[in-house]
């Protein structure tokens, strides 16, 4: 009876012991050794959804493990991204933001759900997406040239479709009068889908319309490309020049998506999913695939990512206060 007492007692303590040791153990395994998610702060089917999935795809096969993108849309973006600030600090849970969110926002909502400066870390730069500056063919405005001619001879009286508040397609646009020193009203609209329309029907004159979205349009003779706004030409619209080379010095707008994890992130988790996101973007196949969407593989380090963070807001928030543009 002692004898099996004992037995029990040190079959007892070995059970101890060893459901003791299985959190080290857990901690020691490989990352990612469960599903990581990826949140997406806007609706499928957008550039940025774009981007991460594939991003998704390839860091699945890439690391050996699988992440799944979780699409949280809100408030200019700050839903989703204010879902990752209140995540674990463990690697499990990221997301993928483009320049409305983590630099614009900041300067439009106010308070924020979260601290934008200490509630992230940043992973890396992805890519970037310009817009083309576009019209209804039958508006009679054929240049950049003359759609500032037309804006001057008519002050207030054109207009410019965005695909809300504090997108890239309001900024962009905004950027443009700003530098220009024209007036055209912005009318809002709710998701890109739904300002193109404006654009098709001639509701609106003009409007900053992502090259993914607006190229087929342009082959089809639907609208009509002024300018586009990054530093090059589009390779699928040679034809179309900058807004630079139009006569507005200086100028570039880009959508860019950033990868962010929630800060405290232990440091070798973030340095492998930087290196395997630099890896995946250099991918021949991801590098085709973008380019087909007319999306630009930028790729940078982590340690480039915080200075450009911090330009973006500064560039972007003193837009907003010399416009005086406020969120609706």
């Amino acid at each position: 009876m002692i004898e099996g007492t004992r037995l029990t007692r040190r079959a007892l303590l070995g059970s101890t012991v060893a459901l003791a040791a299985t959190p080290a153990l857990a901690q020691q395994a490989p990352y990612p050794n469960r599903p990581v998610t990826i949140i997406v702060p806007f609706a499928p089917g957008g550039s940025t959804d774009f981007v991460a999935r594939l991003l998704a795809q390839y860091l699945g096969a890439s690391l050996g493990g699988s992440f799944v993108v979780e699409n949280r849309a809100g408030g200019g973006g700050t839903v989703g991204h204010g879902t990752l600030a209140r995540a674990r600090p463990d690697g499990y849970t990221l997301d993928v933001a483009p320049t409305g969110t983590f630099a614009v926002a900041p300067f439009l909502f106010s308070p924020l759900p979260y601290d934008n400066a200490r509630a992230f870390a940043p992973i890396s730069l992805l890519a970037s997406n310009a817009m083309f500056i576009c019209v209804h063919p039958s508006s009679g405005i054929n240049t950049y040239a003359e759609l500032v001619a037309a804006a001057k001879a008519q002050p207030g009286k054109l207009s410019y479709a965005s695909p809300g508040s504090g997108t890239v397609g309001q900024l962009a646009p905004e950027l443009m009068l700003d530098m220009a020193g024209i007036d055209i009203l912005h009318v809002s609209y709710r998701g890109g889908g739904p300002a193109l329309q404006a654009l098709l029907t001639k509701e609106a004159t003009m409007g900053f319309v992502d090259t993914v979205t607006a190229i087929p349009y342009i082959q089809s003779g639907e609208l009509r490309a002024l300018a586009v706004t990054g530093r090059a030409r589009d390779p699928k619209a040679p034809n179309v020049p900058t807004l630079a080379e139009s006569g507005l010095a200086g100028y570039h707008a880009t959508n860019d998506f950033g990868f962010f994890a929630p800060a405290g992130t232990p440091e070798a988790i973030l340095t492998r999913l930087s290196t395997a996101a630099r890896e995946v973007l250099n991918n021949p196949e991801v590098k085709a695939k973008l380019d087909a969407a007319s999306i630009d593989v930028i790729g940078g380090s982590a340690e480039a990512f915080p200075p450009y963070l911090a330009e973006e807001g500064r560039r972007w928030g003193d837009l907003i206060r010399r416009r005086n543009i406020k969120a609706e």
